[in-house]
């Protein structure tokens, strides 16, 4: 259990860094090489709705690893 914990976990603090990085700040960031950050869009110029899921997505992410972090330290 703890060994498929760690994996998890693993694979989630990845996913956690790339998600933050996507965010777009003062420069574009990465955002800007897939198109999150751009000015046009399939979305008819408007990229709010890509930022608020974006948003969401990274939230969910961030309380998964946080879980997983008592879950380990807990079990170790």
């Amino acid at each position: 259990m703890t060994a498929f914990l760690v994996v998890v976990h693993s694979l989630n603090a990845v996913l956690l860094i790339f998600l933050v990085l996507l965010h777009s700040g003062k420069d574009a960031g990465l955002s800007g090489a897939f198109g999150v950050g751009g000015s046009s869009s399939a979305y008819g110029g408007s990229t709010a709705i890509v930022e608020k899921n974006l948003d969401r997505v990274t939230v969910v992410s961030a309380v998964l690893f946080f879980v997983l972090t008592f879950f380990l330290a807990k079990s170790l």
